[in-house]
């Protein structure tokens, strides 16, 4: 037997450090953890051996093994899944680097509870062990190989591979020595107790070997999702979410479904009721499991769910395709396509229903994942609208959250447009010069303050017939557009009233467009102002003001372009300037305009 000894990779030694010394609450999980890497890697090799038979050899019935060696103090969990050779032992166990679960480190908080959750989540689960283990030793033997080989080491910094003459058949033992301190773990009943509240929804069969040798099996080896909702317990979803998200916290929305008719699939979705801590990372992945005929195929690189319901987990099990499909082949697969689409349509049906039905519950939910959620109106290929209908927005007149349909059901009369504003907070829009006018007419105005609501109003700018519109548009007549008093003849009034303010105050325009130069596009009478002297407005054509600032702070666009400055011909100070330019006296005229000051209008 020849020994090779290796050093953690610095990732590892630190969360071995943080495992042993820090994480004192909850430390069965090393249980789930093994159990859940037992069940991957049978799962693998059912995989594997639908492509190639030859790796079942005679041991065709894949299942996990638990027994305890109070004696020698020590716990074995053992599987006949896919295992690993020499070079998978040390990639695997010896450092993180493959898989960017470095990151990890990055999201520890200190905090004992959350920590723990981190562990599976980032595929650092087998460290969970070195909790409880003086050491740890795994042996292992990949299907379809001749040797056999075991990993050791006792978590401080160091870790032994050597092969080994043990016979030992295809998978992986996982033996741990554990602690003088942790003697609970060897109680039986203790430890059958703590497998069975980890493992009931786990497809394999895992047996107890009692000090008898005789196996007992802790669970029902059926998966969860392909029983009737009816058998299945509140309790049992709750456990099979939190073992499939590594997550404390209890499901918000649970959707199980068996799809029957051109295409036939099983789903069994969750949405979170709290927020994960790596929603907005880029290298997250999506947490829907596809399995095809109880088979697990994958978890990565399929596009079973859209990016906007990332926060989605769960499992989809097919009964159409085919398993020795590739999972390169998956990809274009048309039938996946129609899984994808008819489960979009599902999230989505569930939760308008939630949103008519229960809105204060919706809210929690919308508060965690609303920002994600509209990500979806900046992506080609599906029904905005249907999006739009679950949308909701902080309205200004009623301070509180409204969709789309309510702010339809409240237009003054006449009203035809959607209007909103974008910005920094609730608070800076509610004081813009901008909505002013609007507020003063009692016409709504929706406050966006989502970085992604800049960009999917630029996308899709209609919703059941009606333009969405920023009120910072330069060609908003609020005389012409909305007025609740409307009657017939009215639209000829304003504009009578339009020429006879651009005939009144034709000289001002003239002299601030002179002062301003290039510094504005164009200068005109606003027909939205009330009380504030003036404000910057675009073109129809024109990128939105809010849009343009947050391009020039992420350095994805240069200069402004200059805006149209509207003027309130109402305000004390500009009626003074036409009346000064009226009369000629120029010289009374102090006029200060600067880049800055018409940046902050």
């Amino acid at each position: 037997m020849v020994y090779e000894k290796k050093t953690f990779g610095a990732e590892v030694d630190k969360i071995l450090h943080i495992m042993i010394h820090s994480l004192y609450t909850n430390k069965e999980i090393f249980m789930r953890e093994l159990i859940s890497n037992a069940s991957d890697a049978c799962d693998k090799l059912r995989y594997l051996s639908q492509i190639t038979p030859d790796l079942l050899g005679n041991d065709t019935t894949f299942k996990i093994t638990v027994r305890i060696d109070k004696d020698n103090r020590n716990i074995i969990i053992c599987d006949n899944g896919i295992g690993m050779n020499k070079e998978e032992l040390i990639e695997n166990l010896g450092t993180i680097a493959k898989s960017g679960t470095q990151n990890f480190l990055q999201y520890l908080s200190g905090d004992a509870k959350k920590d723990s959750m981190l562990i599976g989540q980032f595929g650092v689960g087998f460290y969970s062990a070195f909790m409880i283990a003086e050491y740890i030793t795994v042996t292992s033997r990949k299907a379809g190989e001749e040797r056999s080989y075991t990993w050791d080491s006792d978590g401080l910094g160091e870790y032994t591979v050597a092969d080994t003459d043990r016979e030992f058949s295809r998978g992986t033992e996982v033996l741990i020595h554990v602690k003088e301190k942790e003697d609970e773990y060897l109680d039986h009943f203790r430890l059958k107790n703590i497998v069975k509240s980890y493992s009931d929804h786990i497809a394999i069969p895992i047996y107890f070997i009692n000090t008898d040798n005789n196996e007992i099996q802790l669970n029902s080896s059926s998966a969860l999702w392909t029983r009737p909702k009816s058998e299945i317990t509140p309790e049992q979803y709750k456990e099979f979410y939190k073992s499939l998200s590594y997550a404390m916290d209890d499901p918000w929305l649970i959707m199980h479904n068996k799809n029957e008719g051109a295409i036939e699939f099983t789903n069994l979705l969750f949405i979170p009721s709290a927020k994960p801590f790596d929603l907005f990372n880029q290298d997250r992945k999506k947490s829907v499991k596809l399995y095809i005929k109880r088979v697990f195929i994958s978890d990565e690189n399929i596009d079973l769910i859209p990016n906007y319901l990332r926060f989605i987990r769960g499992v989809v099990d097919s009964e159409d395709l085919p398993l020795n499909i590739s999972r390169e082949t998956l990809q274009h697969n048309p039938v996946l396509e129609k899984i994808k689409s008819s489960i979009i349509q599902k999230v989505i049906n569930e939760l308008k229903k939630k949103k008519e039905e229960l809105i204060e519950d919706y809210l929690k939910f919308w508060n965690n994942f609303g920002s994600v959620l509209k990500e979806g109106l900046c992506e080609s290929g599906f029904d905005h609208e249907k999006l739009l209908e679950i949308c909701i927005f902080r309205s200004s007149i009623h301070n509180r959250l409204i969709s789309l349909d309510e702010y339809i059901s409240n237009f003054k009369e006449g009203q035809k447009t959607i209007y909103y504003l974008s910005g920094d907070n609730v608070d800076k829009l509610l004081s813009s010069p901008q909505i002013e006018g609007f507020l003063n007419k009692g016409i709504d105005v929706l406050l966006f303050t989502d970085p992604v609501d800049n960009f999917w109003v630029n996308n899709y700018i209609r919703y059941k017939d009606y333009d969405i519109k920023s009120v910072t548009r330069s060609n908003i007549d609020l005389e012409q557009d909305v007025d609740k008093d409307k009657e017939k003849g009215a639209n000829n009034e304003s504009s009578k009233d339009i020429k006879q303010d651009e005939g009144q105050y034709s000289e001002l325009i003239e002299y601030f467009k002179k002062v301003l130069g290039n510094l504005v596009k164009d200068v005109k009478i606003s027909r939205k102002l009330t009380s504030s002297i003036a404000c910057l407005t675009v073109g129809d054509s024109g990128m939105d003001i809010y849009t343009e600032r947050l391009l020039m702070e992420q350095r994805r666009s240069s200069l402004p372009v200059p805006k149209v400055l509207e003027v309130n011909p109402k305000h004390p100070i500009i009626q003074r300037i036409n009346s000064d330019l009226l009369a000629e006296d120029q010289h009374s005229i102090i006029m200060v305009w600067t880049y800055p000051s018409i940046q902050n209008l």
